[in-house]
């Protein structure tokens, strides 16, 4: 970008990873945002990728190469990992957890690990959509929409309670679930669920989906 004062221009670039936002028709401001984020137009010129471990360039948001539920938000080089929550995926376009089924690249006939729905009509009340408890995990569940079954689970220091009514259910406190009281063993689960509360704020509300960070403002050009 081109910045000018009284006249004179001086070149000013964004970060590795970044382009300018040029949709203020005003250009008062100094916005650099993720590539992703920017329509460039005819602007199709890029520095060259500049990498580092988890990172494709500086700053951006890039899946993991291995493990299609984790993701990582580079910022300046440096990698923070993120995990969507079971049964989901990050899809590459959206940069988003979605079903594991809905992601090509990570697409897997066994999402619910041989579990079958019920046929239509067999749960009552039910509709389209129902919960049903995983047979030996207490945390997990699946869930059936259109009879399409998708294992799922509960936030760490809870576990999955079956409802009253067919396919129903809940995620409670592992002392109100007949048969799952001992799930989490000796773990202290009031300093889980607070470091669970903490890195959900300190995350923006966005912890299984992008993270939200204050973008640097373009660097004079040497």
């Amino acid at each position: 970008m081109n910045y000018c004062d009284n006249g004179v221009a001086e070149l000013k670039t964004c970060g590795n990873g970044l382009a300018f936002d040029a949709t203020d028709s005003k250009y008062l401001t100094e916005n650099c945002d993720y590539l992703h984020n920017v329509e460039c137009g005819e602007r199709t010129q890029l520095e060259p990728p500049i990498s580092t471990p988890h990172c494709q360039r500086l700053y951006g948001i890039f899946p993991d190469e291995a493990k299609c539920d984790v993701f990582w938000n580079c910022w300046n080089g440096e990698a923070s990992r993120y995990q969507c929550s079971p049964g989901l995926a990050y899809d590459r376009e959206s940069r988003v957890c979605m079903w594991a089924d809905q992601v090509p690249e990570c697409k897997n006939e066994e999402v619910a690990n041989g579990f079958a729905c019920p046929a239509p009509g067999e749960v009552s009340n039910a509709g389209s959509f129902s919960r049903h408890a995983h047979p030996e995990d207490c945390r997990k569940y699946y869930i059936c929409l259109e009879g399409v079954a998708r294992e799922y689970g509960c936030p760490i220091g809870t576990v999955f309670k079956i409802g009253d009514a067919d396919g129903t259910g809940n995620c409670e406190d592992p002392e109100d679930v007949p048969g799952c009281e001992d799930y989490y063993g000796d773990l202290d689960l009031k300093t889980i669920r607070k470091s669970e509360l903490l890195a959900g704020l300190q995350q923006d509300g966005q912890s299984r989906n992008t993270p939200k960070q204050l973008k640097p403002r373009p660097q004079k050009e040497n």
